[in-house]
């Protein structure tokens, strides 16, 4: 199914943070923040693989990523969509059906028996790439398998991520080095923005989340988390 419905960006922002609240995949907490796997401490944690479980919401989100890309990206830009183990692969599924492309899926690291693959699926030579994940903050996982693709001989110039952090400047600077493209539909500032309209924290937690957004390690440096991070 080709999707050919291009609603406004921030109706889908907004529809995107509100699905989230109501799958309960957003969690704020900042009396005992979520410690992450770069060891910064966080009020906020998000968790976009319960997006998988809910039908209505998934393919409206796939929707939603279908008409940023073609609209930002273009119509006949790709020749297959590629999903990164583990979140990125449902969701490469998903889109490659809503696009009407093929799909691949790239592991962390090479199997280790076998073929000793590290992609799966038929990636031509100089295949137009288009890699899904469903969220990233600073591209780092994104790149590793944008890398194993370029080494494999295809050529990745877009990315997507259903959740865009969009905290740390550095973010944009990796993709502009990278020469990658970064599409995205929602953010944490769209999921704030409806904590407060829907008055789902009291003021004093949503001022705190408003705080680490604003300055993330500085945050995370007062909280017991590291102040400074290799991105």
């Amino acid at each position: 199914m080709i999707h050919t419905t291009f609603p406004d960006r921030t109706v889908m922002a907004e529809l995107m943070a509100k699905m989230l609240w109501e799958i309960k995949g957003v969690h704020f907490n900042a009396q005992q923040p979520y410690k992450l796997s770069s060891g910064m401490m966080s009020p906020v944690y998000i968790d976009c693989r319960k997006l998988i479980s809910f039908p209505r919401i998934r393919s409206t989100i796939m929707d939603f990523a279908a008409a940023t890309v073609m609209r930002d990206a273009g119509f006949e830009k790709f020749d297959c969509v590629a999903g990164g183990e583990t979140a990125g692969i449902p969701f490469a599924a998903f889109l490659a059906e809503r696009l009407g492309l093929p799909m691949i899926y790239v592991r962390k690291a090479p199997k280790g028996h076998g073929r000793n693959a590290q992609i799966e699926g038929h990636m031509p030579e100089g295949a137009r790439v288009l890699v899904i994940e469903d969220l990233t903050t600073a591209g780092g996982s994104m790149f590793k398998f944008i890398d194993a693709i370029r080494t494999a001989g295809g050529t990745v110039d877009h990315g997507v991520a259903l959740f865009f952090y969009d905290i740390f400047p550095e973010a944009q600077a990796r993709f502009s080095r990278g020469e990658v493209q970064l599409h995205h539909i929602a953010t944490w500032r769209n999921v704030l923005a409806v904590a407060r309209a829907d008055k789902l924290f009291d003021d004093k937690t949503l001022a705190e989340v408003e705080a680490f957004l604003d300055a993330p390690l500085a945050w995370s440096g007062r909280n017991g988390g590291v102040s400074e991070l290799s991105l």
